[in-house]
C-alpha cells in the first residue's frame, strides 16, 4: 500500500501546492478498493486531508464513512492524517 501512497503523494503536490482533488481521489481508491485492498482507515486519512485541503467533497465522503467505522479506527485514521499533515 505504501507504494501507492507514495507515487499519488508525489502527483498530487506540483508547483508546491498540494491538490485537493487528488488527495480525495486517494481516498476513494482505499474505500473502494481500487487497485489496492479496502482500507477504511487509508481511506479516511486522505479524505480528511483533502477535506483540510478545501475539498468540500471530500469532507461530505469522509463524514459519510466515518458512520460506518468504530471509534477505534476513526481514531487511527485521524491520527495517520495528523502525522501526515505534520510531516507535509
Amino acid at each position: 500500500m505504501a507504494r501507492y501512497e507514495i507515487h499519488d503523494h508525489d502527483q498530487a503536490i506540483i508547483g508546491g501546492e498540494a491538490k485537493a482533488d487528488v488527495f480525495c481521489e486517494m481516498g476513494l481508491m482505499y474505500a473502494t478498493g481500487r487497485e489496492c485492498e479496502v482500507d477504511y482507515i487509508a481511506a479516511h486519512k486522505w479524505l480528511n486531508i483533502a477535506a483540510i485541503k478545501g475539498s468540500d467533497r471530500a469532507a461530505t465522503l469522509r463524514a459519510e464513512l466515518a458512520e460506518s467505522m468504530t471509534k477505534a479506527d476513526l481514531a487511527s485514521a485521524l491520527r495517520a492524517a495528523r502525522e501526515w499533515m505534520t510531516m507535509h
